[in-house]
């Protein structure tokens, strides 16, 4: 850890344009060839596709491996075999943006950013489209989607993927509160770490994460947990908790910073603030 306090633990067509489809260029031959006779294809008629995934967040250290479980299926069963599209995304915060992770197409596939050369689809049974990640890092935790496209069909579910460690609460050398967002989140990188997501602060928190001073978490927001309420830290009255200053903004707001880790490095002091 650097000089600081750590405390407590389109497809380009020729001639033609193609769909666009979920990021992607596909081609528009589906696998159901029967139709109407104008090039318009009658697809499924009453036949369900089901995309199964676990309800339970999967727990994993950082540089290991992990799959994500997916498996699909059709009500009523099908008799033969579809061309399908398969891809896998991870969810960003708020669950409405996503960034592309694998697409599959039969034995075609593609990983994208940094999960190049880390991911394959894991098939060890009919119908399974599971995500291997090799060499987890600290950025890896969160939510993946699995979504399974036949056609006009598409289906997902959503696997949560989090990382042991230990949420640990940094302040400069110069001082507390003397990082805006931007800056916190490189303290926190320049010390093989992350800055925690308010998940994991509550978590840490759970686990007897006491400590007086704001700071930023991924989120955007500031935050503090306390589990023994006293009178610099809120006043005696006040319940246990993870208290938040909402959030602030990036650039003019200063406070201290919560960083995750897969291990605690560096100095640690007892001192209550």
């Amino acid at each position: 850890m650097q000089t600081g306090i750590a405390v407590f633990l389109m497809l380009v067509g020729t001639g033609h344009c193609l769909p666009f489809y979920n990021g992607f260029y596909y081609d528009h031959i589906l696998n159901n060839k029967s139709g109407n006779g104008n090039g318009d294809v009658i697809h499924f008629n009453g036949v369900k596709l089901v995309v199964n995934t676990p309800e339970d967040a999967l727990f994993a250290y950082r540089g290991g491996n992990i799959t994500l479980p997916c498996t699909f299926h059709y009500e009523p069963e099908l008799q033969s075999p579809r061309r399908l599209r398969i891809k896998w995304a991870k969810l960003h915060k708020d669950n409405t943006k996503e960034k592309d992770v694998l697409v599959a197409i039969g034995l075609r596939h593609r990983s994208f950013g940094e999960y190049k050369g880390r991911v394959h689809l894991h098939q060890s049974k009919p119908n399974e489209v599971s995500l291997a990640i090799t060499n987890l890092r600290l950025e890896d935790y969160g939510k993946y989607k699995c979504e399974v496209i036949d056609g006009l069909e598409d289906e997902s579910g959503i696997v949560e993927l989090e990382l042991r460690g230990v949420v640990y609460p940094y302040e400069p050398h110069h001082g507390r509160y003397r990082l805006n967002f931007h800056d916190a989140k490189k303290a926190c990188e320049a010390q093989d770490a992350v800055m925690a997501s308010f998940e994991q602060l509550f978590r840490a928190w759970e686990e007897g994460l006491d400590w007086c001073n704001a700071g930023w978490v991924m989120d955007g927001t500031v935050q503090y947990p306390i589990t023994l309420p006293r009178e610099p830290c809120g006043g005696k009255e006040t319940a246990p908790g993870v208290r938040s200053y909402g959030e602030r903004h990036k650039h003019l707001h200063k406070y201290n910073v919560f960083c995750f880790s897969s291990a605690l490095k560096g100095e640690v002091s007892n001192r209550d603030l």
